[in-house]
């Protein structure tokens, strides 16, 4: 473990029954004896984590006017009747937080040599989580991924096709052909898995960027988040698995 929690879940939170998902942004859940609409942030698939009555981790909103008051922050998963299951993360705002406050904490060996970060920079036509400015290195833009895929042991992105996640591998790789430094870092909500790769067999086009965005100079690098009922800290760092493994499963 590499943290005291870096995200801590509002002391109100409170759990719920997974009922339905609608348009992805909005689920449904049985608190209670009565039904609520929640709001997840999360725009991809989140496959195997809504199933019926599965347990949802709810926080309340900060902003009182929002249209739905609470927001979808874990689920609990289990792989089958004989595990006795644990939280996945799947709000996308915290792997950006989680990096700025390991950032500020010393706790990432590849920012020791940038003080500086500023969050959601544009480049281009697309905007980025972070740059990371320090005196005598060159400017360092990163991207940000939340992770909930497991197939095989190895934990994968993206868990449904986006040309959105490609266009951000793409301007990576520009910006490392420019002179600057680029990097993408994926934060795997949830314990099991030993390792973190490109799926693509939802993304092949993914996962073609994502090896040739290696090859040009764009780095990686995967952590695993500690996810308990108080909140989140940082993990250790996966090792990527081997490209064959990844493409042969194609």
């Amino acid at each position: 473990m590499l943290s005291d929690l870096l995200w801590i879940y509002p002391k109100d939170c409170f759990q719920a029954r997974f009922i339905q998902r609608v348009k992805r942004f909005s689920i449904e859940v049985a608190y209670g004896n009565q039904s609520l609409w929640i709001h997840s942030n999360n725009s991809g698939s989140m496959l195997g984590l809504t199933r019926k009555n599965q347990l949802i981790l709810v926080s309340k909103a900060k902003n009182p006017k929002r249209k739905l008051p609470f927001t979808e922050e874990a689920v609990f998963f289990k792989p089958s009747d004989f595990d006795p299951g644990f939280w996945v993360g799947v709000n996308t705002a915290v792997p950006l937080h989680i990096l700025g406050q390991a950032h500020s904490l010393g706790l990432l060996d590849f920012l020791h040599n940038y003080p500086s970060m500023q969050r959601e920079k544009k480049y281009g036509e697309s905007r980025l989580d972070a740059l990371f400015l320090g005196e005598s290195e060159a400017k360092l833009y990163v991207e940000c991924k939340n992770v909930t895929l497991m197939e095989d042991d190895c934990a994968m992105f993206p868990d449904a096709k986006s040309e959105r996640a490609q266009k951000h591998l793409e301007t990576l790789i520009n910006i490392v052909s420019h002179g600057y430094s680029a990097a993408m870092f994926y934060l795997v909500q949830r314990p099991d898995g030993h390792c973190f790769g490109p799926c693509a067999a939802i993304d092949c086009d993914y996962a073609r960027l994502f090896y040739q965005a290696i090859s040009l100079g764009v780095k990686i690098y995967p952590y695993r988040a500690d996810i308990s009922l108080d909140g989140i800290r940082l993990g250790e760092r996966l090792p990527l698995a081997p490209k064959q493994a990844i493409i042969g499963s194609s």
